[in-house]
């Protein structure tokens, strides 16, 4: 890297050496605590009124919705007796409420009649919900605010098992829905694929479109409720992406400006697979305007709306497909390195923020103490298994390592596929 794109990145804020990885560990502590204590904090923690002891029903079909962040997925799922589950009559759509405003009935009338055709091979939903809600001790939820760019303002408030269960009784049918969070759903899907392993406590984390992190919590610590049996335990959705305890550079407050939902969800905007594109494109702008590109290639990048996150991370791992935008002639082989170099750092960035994530709920689990009962991580999400640019997976458990060893924290990273899926199930079936 130039002196002169360094001084431009470290000017701007972007220095991702100079990030203290302990200090944000022992803030993102401060934060959650705060947060379980219904202190002001920018983590909800929210409580999921699920344990993870309950048995869970075998050789039952339960039907899932999994609500993600650009896509609405359903099947029918049973967990055979061996724990293994069974998945039919996958479908996927478009999320309602992401090509466009629309209002709270066409919402909810999209997802009945999305779930209808499968509705009738169970008597239960389990539906996954990867929004800020605030759960119910029956397991309803209700919307606190969207995120991920969804339009559908006039649900904010209002109960989505509900709202649900009023469309579908229209069409003749009454069903029991268990709404959790998706990250919750991954945790379960964690415990559910690790019953033989010897674990001590688990955590779910989704690196994708969004992110969030959730841990199980024990009730004792979750003063801000007064109703909970003290001995007891949950799992906690710790909207870990509203956090907002971090140093934003003059790129973040531009993209941050831009969103429709400006101020909330800063750090899912630095890490997550929806905006790495469009963070890189800033960079890229600002970068145009401090003369460190061509012309050619600065007018060229002032015209486009925004860039794709693959896009970026195909440019910055120096392997453009020729639907990239990067593979334009116009950019020469010396603004495709100079793209290269400046954005790299906003990789590199997210793996470090990640990373430091992860530790926080690993640590708050106050388990892995012992090497032969390590905590379980099952990791879910595109950009974390995805992303090429910076070695992103191998960076974030080498960050990860760094953070956890000399505190002697024994934890193992695991992959369930379909997590969001079976977890939902698992939900359903307690």
């Amino acid at each position: 890297m130039s002196y002169r794109e360094e001084t431009f990145l470290k000017q701007n804020g972007l220095d991702v050496e100079g990030i203290d990885r302990e200090a944000l560990l022992a803030v993102f502590e401060e934060e959650m605590n705060a947060g379980l204590a219904g202190q002001p904090s920018s983590l909800m923690m929210i409580p999921s009124f699920i344990s993870i002891d309950k048995p869970v029903k075998t050789d039952t079909p339960v039907t899932v919705l999994d609500a993600g962040g650009t896509n609405l997925r359903a099947a029918v799922v049973k967990i055979n007796a061996a724990g293994k589950p069974e998945i039919g009559a996958f479908s996927k759509s478009v999320m309602p409420g992401t090509k466009g405003e629309i209002d709270a009935e066409t919402f909810f009338d999209a997802f009945a009649d999305f779930v209808l055709p499968i509705v009738d091979q169970s008597d239960a939903i389990g539906f996954c919900f990867s929004y800020a809600a605030e759960i119910t001790p029956d397991c309803d939820a209700r919307l606190i605010r969207w995120s991920k760019q969804i339009q559908v303002p006039s649900v904010v408030g209002q109960m989505i098992g509900s709202g649900l269960k009023k469309h579908l009784a229209r069409r003749g049918y009454e069903r029991r829905i268990v709404i959790l969070n998706d990250t919750v759903a991954t945790l379960l899907a964690g415990k559910s694929a690790g019953v033989a392993r010897n674990y001590s406590a688990y955590v779910g984390f989704i690196l994708g479109t969004g992110t969030n992190t959730a841990y199980v919590e024990r009730n004792a610590r979750i003063t801000k409720r007064t109703d909970l049996d003290r001995a007891g335990s949950m799992v906690i959705n710790v909207e870990s992406g509203a956090f907002r305890c971090v140093r934003q550079t003059l790129f973040d407050t531009i993209l941050d400006a831009n969103t429709m939902d400006t101020g909330y969800y800063i750090f899912e905007k630095m890490i997550s697979g929806a905006y790495l594109g469009v963070l890189g494109h800033v960079v890229l702008k600002e970068a145009a305007k401090a003369g460190l590109l061509s012309p050619a290639a600065a007018a060229k990048v002032a015209e486009w709306k925004t860039v794709e996150s693959r896009h970026l991370d195909e440019a910055c791992a120096g392997t453009p497909a020729a639907d990239n935008p990067f593979s334009d002639a116009v950019f020469s082989a010396s603004d495709r390195e100079t793209i290269a170099r400046l954005c790299t750092p906003v990789f590199e960035r997210a793996a470090v923020l990640t990373a430091v994530n992860l530790a926080s709920a690993i640590l708050k689990t106050g388990e892995g103490k012992d090497p032969a009962r390590p905590v379980c991580v099952n990791v879910d999400g595109s950009t974390y298994y995805g992303v090429q640019t910076a070695q992103f997976k191998t960076r974030v458990q080498s960050e990860l390592k760094q953070l956890l060893a000399p505190r002697g924290i024994a934890y193992e990273l695991i992959r369930v596929d379909d997590s969001p899926v079976i977890g939902a199930a698992v939900a359903g079936l307690m």
